[in-house]
């Protein structure tokens, strides 16, 4: 899956869930930044680098599993195939918003 394809796919469900009031960052490595900013009236999703509340480290395959709801957000974590820099309670609302 794209870089592009992955951001529509957390723009989609960002749309549909609730208010994060704050940023999160996608770290990707090699493949790139996806940004996450709940901080408006609607969520916004960036391809790039940008300061965020919450930086969250993975492979582009963890968060497309996490889109598409076969991999629980908790348990990537909790596994170690996402690591967190910053607002852990933040990263606790994406994982309400990814659940299925």
């Amino acid at each position: 899956m794209s870089l592009d394809a992955l951001a529509e796919a957390v723009r989609g469900r960002a749309a549909g869930g609730p208010a994060l009031d704050a940023r999160v960052k996608f770290d990707l490595g090699a493949d790139g930044f996806i940004v996450l900013d709940g901080t408006g009236p609607a969520p916004a999703v960036s391809i790039g680098d940008a300061p965020a509340d919450v930086t969250l480290t993975m492979k582009a395959e963890t968060l497309r599993r996490m889109v598409d709801g076969s991999l629980s957000p908790t348990m990537a974590y909790m596994t170690g195939k996402i690591k967190a820099n910053g607002s852990l309670s933040v990263g606790m609302k994406l994982a309400a918003l990814l659940d299925d």
